[in-house]
């Protein structure tokens, strides 16, 4: 029986980063991994899929576009197949990638399921048979699947989730996205952008509701200009697929309204992927959603068992991911670590994209925080104008008596990029005084922030001198 100081159960960011961590302490470390390719669900059909096949959606259009605008012809629809070509090869670049990064650092890798048979006992079941091997630690990181829906049944052609959605064989004309979380709203853009004729359902009043609702709004203002149809607050009530001439999708919504499409894609949330993994025998429950609990750092309520990635929730993000896969494998083997804390970027790859850092103008005023806030729009700077985003919206929110700043939004061209730079001055402290006195490169994106900024300066300067007069007059 092979021994090993810890196991890694999933090859995705969490754990390989935990497997690599472990390795540079001169621990010897394995990974599980039960999907096709190594980087797990990330690479296979989740993180690296998604946003190649975005970023191929947004290029053929572009360039259909402008070879139409040159031809005077209208642009054509690229079929799944070309679209898909890059996809592959990224995939499988990244995937090597993985492998690679596990091999350098002497890291064993089993392909296969894994199960507890006991505390410090695993059996991997793979092609090649059946194998047990046992470690003094392990990390829980198997991350999430689609969670399915109750009386709808999913074929994979006209009824899909998120994972067998790239394994279609054609475009469809219309679709229906049920569910306006991240997944469903960046799919949502994505097929828009290809003139599909989409449909957003979803049962909650507006889409992604963590997000500063101006944002949101801008995001439902440029989706409709495409044709995105919004029924928020209405939820599925049932899904038939039709057998006529050609296979169809009918939606019955809670509201009675009927729907037709040719494809549904079901984003209604994922549950953690913890059943088979024989948690009873080791005393770990994962709730209903499938997810398991952990403390601080990342321990169980068995202490020699971590879980780290989407597998323990919020925040589902694969840069989390990664980062508590590696404070996971320190603690566990005695090293100090500093918690991750709450103050991360978030990135949602629709077209437009859009990320945001800290707090929105709705959490501050729930708390009732003095705030004010700065607008940027790319159609004020000269890089917006090079890129053709007249659209783009960036915002910063400070504190209105410090100048601290508190939050950045961003809807637009390299918005996740851009959200780095308010990031980096947040986490130190920073504020207004370090944009108003800082130069930013031009013509560049980053020039949102001195806009902005002043935007804001401007505004409390005017508070100020209004609540000076008021205090002298009285």
């Amino acid at each position: 029986m092979q021994e090993f100081d810890l196991i890694c159960i999933g090859s995705g960011p969490a754990g390989q980063r935990a497997a690599v961590q472990a390795s540079k302490l001169g621990k010897r470390v394995a990974v599980i991994e039960k999907q096709a390719c190594l980087g797990g669900v990330c690479i296979e059909t989740g993180t690296i899929p998604s946003k190649t096949f975005r970023e191929a959606v947004r290029r053929l259009y572009a360039q259909d576009r402008l070879e139409s605008e040159e031809s005077h012809a209208p642009p054509q629809r690229p079929t799944m197949d070309r679209l898909m070509r890059h996809v592959a090869g990224v995939v499988g670049r990244e995937s090597q990638l993985v492998h690679d990064s596990l091999a350098r650092n002497d890291i064993r890798t089993f392909q296969g399921a894994a199960r507890f048979l006991g505390p410090n006992l695993l059996q991997v079941s793979g092609s090649h048979g059946e194998e047990t091997i046992k470690a003094e630690k392990f990390l829980i990181a198997v991350g999430t699947r689609p969670a399915e829906s109750r009386g709808v049944t999913l074929d994979g052609e006209i009824a899909v989730t998120s994972d067998s959605l790239l394994n279609l064989k054609r475009l469809p004309k219309s679709v229906v996205v049920v569910g306006a979380g991240v997944i469903g709203i960046e799919y949502a853009s994505m097929f828009a952008a290809l003139g599909l004729k989409v449909t957003v359902v979803d049962k909650r009043p507006r889409p992604l509701e963590f997000l500063d609702h101006e944002i949101v709004d801008e995001l439902i203002h440029q989706l409709r200009k495409v044709d995105v149809t919004f029924r928020c607050g209405d939820g599925l009530k049932s899904l038939e697929i039709t057998h006529g001439d050609r296979k169809q999708a009918l939606l019955e919504l809670e509201s009675g309204k009927y729907l037709i499409a040719e494809m549904v894609l079901m984003s209604t949330g994922r549950v953690g992927s913890t059943d088979g993994l024989g948690l009873e025998n080791v005393g770990l429950s994962p709730d209903d959603r499938g997810r398991i609990k952990t403390d601080a750092h990342f321990q169980t309520t068995v202490p020699h068992i971590y879980a780290a990635g989407d597998v323990i929730g919020y925040p589902s993000l694969a840069a989390t991911s990664s980062e508590q896969g590696r404070l996971a494998a320190l603690h566990m083997f005695g090293e100090e670590t500093t918690p991750l804390g709450d103050r991360f970027p978030i990135g949602i790859y629709s077209i437009p994209e859009i990320s945001m850092m800290g707090e929105t103008e709705e959490t501050l005023t729930a708390k009732k925080v003095p705030y004010e806030t700065g607008i940027a729009r790319y159609n004020e700077t000269a890089r917006g104008q090079i890129l053709g985003d007249h659209s783009g919206m960036f915002k910063m929110v400070f504190h209105r008596d410090t100048g601290k700043l508190l939050g950045v939004h961003c809807i637009g061209s390299g918005a996740t990029e851009l959200v780095h730079i308010g990031q980096a001055v947040m986490l130190m402290g920073g504020g207004l005084d370090y944009f108003i006195n800082n130069v930013f490169n031009y013509p560049t994106l980053a020039e949102c922030y001195k806009i902005a900024s002043l935007n804001a300066y401007n505004k409390i300067l005017l508070i100020r001198r209004f609540q000076s007069q008021r205090k002298t007059a009285s």
